[in-house]
């Protein structure tokens, strides 16, 4: 089994906390602020709070292609910096801010600094094929606990300092991710050019159109069903809202420990596209096992471990893959397309789930959910294998730490 090399583990931990610095900032709005928002002009329209919460994955959508491309062309590092500047000056207009109105703003002036895939695409100029998919769970791993974590810190820092201390907080994680990106991580090599590539190589590439539709999919049933679950384990479990971080804890650490093997033996054997395929189809079982599940406060948990075992093991690979399939000179504009091809999943699934429920009820979300993740397996059969590569290919890392 291939081991990291010491760059490989600095710039794999270092952007991985780059990524939780800045993720934490985004999810402790997630859980307060529709309610917290009540005490601000126009904070009482349902409509209004939605599009102040839902304005960043609105910008994050139309940046991430433009940010991957100029990361190809002018460096990782000059690019996230600057995505992270945007990121704090939206954060600190919310914090000035008494009025939706402007809070809204400052969320379109935070997402406008969409440096996901050239985040990725600089873990992936710093690592071998053989290791890139572990050193990707890392950053996952980050976003998971970040999640839970930021369900527990949220109510906390709302009744300590409200959202306008909330929103001084985020802009702190923004600075400490911005400190991070230039000084901490370390300087990978350029993308090569010695073959150039056009745009329509990464546009029309099948398997890169495949891997695109697989993160649309797979954000799209993760926030349909958030429509539905948190909600069943409220009636199943006794809960109410602000434990529900005591389910959602032990659940996301729980499928840390079946991911964790998983990408191990993937990695060690080359079987990229089994385990992509087995995991869509993992995926399949559990949405055709929630509607059942749903009323029983045990196996619904056990169906929520499950679930996150199998997104945590595709949101490793998928990234990953297309880093390997991509033209490495154009790494960072195929990153964008996929990064934009995930907002857009987010923003579906909530929408998509949100009328479900209203029109049909909770059921059909999860049916809904099972048949999208039919039509992804079907797409993703065609995937071709990776090639095997030895051991020390393509040697970017090997060079940078020379």
């Amino acid at each position: 089994m291939f081991s990291m090399t010491s760059f490989e583990r600095r710039a794999s931990l270092s952007l991985a906390a780059l990524f939780m610095c800045r993720m934490l900032g985004l999810f402790l709005l997630l859980p307060v602020f529709a309610v917290a928002a009540k005490g601000l002009p126009g904070g009482n329209d349902p409509a209004r709070v939605g599009l102040a919460l839902g304005m960043y994955g609105l910008t994050q959508a139309f940046m991430q292609i433009p940010f991957g491309l100029a990361s190809d062309r002018w460096g990782r590092r000059p690019v996230v910096v600057f995505g992270l500047v945007l990121f704090v000056t939206g954060s600190v207009v919310c914090a000035i801010s008494d009025d939706l109105f402007w809070i809204t703003v400052g969320r379109a002036i935070q997402g406008s600094g969409a440096i996901s895939a050239a985040v990725t695409a600089w873990l992936a100029d710093a690592t071998r094929d053989e290791v890139r998919t572990k050193a990707m769970a890392m950053i996952g791993a980050s976003i998971g606990l970040t999640f839970a974590l930021s369900l527990v810190l949220a109510p906390v820092l709302v009744g300590w300092g409200g959202l306008t201390g909330l929103f001084w907080t985020i802009a702190a994680l923004g600075l400490a991710a911005l400190g991070v990106a230039a000084w901490v991580v370390p300087a990978a090599p350029p993308a090569p050019r010695t073959q150039p590539a056009s745009m329509s190589s990464v546009l029309t590439h099948p398997d890169l159109l495949r891997l695109n539709l697989g993160v649309f999919t797979l954000h799209l049933i993760q926030v349909a069903l958030f429509v539905v679950v948190p909600a069943a384990l409220v009636h199943a479990g006794g809960l109410d809202a602000a434990t529900l971080w005591k389910v959602y804890l032990p659940v996301v650490l729980a499928s840390f420990v079946v991911m964790v093997p998983v990408i191990g033996v993937t990695e060690r054997f080359s079987t990229h596209r089994g385990t992509l395929l087995g995991a869509i189809a993992g995926l399949i079982l559990v949405c055709v096992f929630l509607p059942w599940a749903q009323a029983h406060f045990a196996w619904l948990v056990g169906a929520m471990i499950a679930f996150f075992s199998v997104f945590n093991v595709l949101e490793a690979m998928q990234p990953s893959l297309v880093s390997r399939v991509a033209p490495p000179a154009l790494k960072g504009l195929a990153l964008g397309f996929y990064n934009t091809s995930q907002a857009i999943g987010l923003f579906a699934g909530g929408a998509l789930g949100g009328w479900l429920v209203s029109h049909l009820g909770p059921a059909s979300v999860f049916q809904a959910a099972a048949m999208l993740a039919v039509i992804w397996l079907l797409a993703a059969w065609g995937m071709k294998p990776l090639p095997v590569r030895k051991a020390g290919q393509p040697g970017q890392a090997s060079r940078s730490a020379t």
